[in-house]
């Protein structure tokens, strides 16, 4: 069965980086493209930035263009988000998913301290 397990995360001061890791399994998963999303309470889930089954191709949203970068290894069957000069509006609960499916990962709180 699909399973994503992430890792990573905690508490981190503002300007700091962090880096998220989410295993993947149970899947071909180099042929699937694989996003990161963010929720904070009350609001709605936010896309943050995809990443193609090959690697060759990301998209990222504007409230983090510039500053993470998702990454995957399709030998180690790994995607990750690396978060770069981070700052307390970042603080949120952040997920994997493999893109446009059902399967999401267990999410892992990052929290960012002024």
């Amino acid at each position: 069965q699909v399973q994503l397990v992430q890792s990573g995360g905690g508490l981190v001061q503002a300007g700091r980086s962090l880096r998220l890791a989410c295993a993947a399994s149970g899947f071909q998963f180099s042929s699937h493209s694989m996003s990161w999303y963010r929720e904070v309470p009350g609001e709605e889930r936010e896309l943050l930035a995809t990443i193609s089954g090959d690697g060759g191709s990301t998209n990222y949203a504007d409230s983090v263009k510039g500053r993470f970068i998702i990454s995957r290894d399709n030998v180690k069957n790994m995607v990750y988000l690396q978060l770069n000069s981070l700052k307390p509006s970042d603080t949120a609960m952040y997920y994997c998913r493999l893109t446009g499916g059902v399967y999401w990962g267990q999410g892992t709180q990052v929290t960012v301290s002024s």
